[in-house]
């Protein structure tokens, strides 16, 4: 699954090369300016933030208050100019992953994003089992899945069946290996369930692109 990371830097140079980077890295990058239009995205749930600490507006001291407060499991990297103790130091307080002293190399901050990244979200699963999906949050533990704080309601087995496609996420399956995976050896009705359960998960996630692959099965696919 591609990693969202969202960029704030008001140097405009450095936010561009930066930004080509991280992308040239496999990740999705939506870069900032300004702490004030970065502001207007806390909802959207990156699965990474890399704040520059000195910014035009407000801060990035503010900004990881208001990124913690929607989520605190969010990972942020830190890069200041400032004072670089003092900075580390109340970043760690305020809850950053990382910290990156400027001036720096483009590869060491790709080097600390992908070990960081790597930490968090193996197998697509980050901190206490909590998941990112194209905007949601899927609580493997809970079994339940929000979109922006508001708790989207899935049956038992169309969770189950979105929780298979995560595992297999860009991977054709079968409506067999489905029926075999989520409904189990014991069940003998129709096939036609899975594309029923499928259906009603588009429905339901309908930012989730789920595919039909005409004479095989299905596929999760990246956005």
């Amino acid at each position: 699954m591609m990693a969202t990371i969202y960029l704030v830097e008001d140097e405009e140079h450095l936010n561009a090369l930066l930004k080509k980077y991280l992308e040239r890295e496999g990740y999705k990058v939506v870069s900032f300016l300004t702490g004030e239009s970065a502001l207007q995205h806390i909802q959207d749930l990156p699965e990474l933030w890399i704040l520059d600490i000195m910014l035009p507006d407000i801060d990035g001291y503010q900004l990881i208050k208001a990124i913690k407060e929607r989520n605190p499991q969010t990972p942020v990297i830190f890069m200041s100019a400032r004072n670089q103790e003092l900075d580390r130091v109340v970043g760690l307080e305020l809850g950053s992953d990382d910290y990156l002293s400027k001036p720096f190399l483009p590869r060491e901050l790709i080097i600390r994003t992908n070990k960081l990244v790597q930490r968090l979200y193996k197998s697509k699963e980050g901190p206490a089992g909590v998941m990112q999906l194209e905007g949601y949050l899927v609580d493997q533990k809970q079994r339940m899945v929000l979109d922006d704080g508001q708790e989207i309601v899935l049956t038992n087995k169309e969770f189950s069946l979105l929780l298979y496609f995560m595992e297999n996420s860009n991977t054709v399956v079968t409506r067999e290996q489905i029926l075999d995976r989520v409904w189990g050896d014991n069940y003998f009705g129709s096939d036609r369930v899975v594309d029923d359960t499928i259906r009603r998960l588009r429905k339901k996630l309908t930012k989730v692109s789920i595919e039909t692959v005409y004479g095989f099965g299905y596929k999760l696919a990246d956005k």
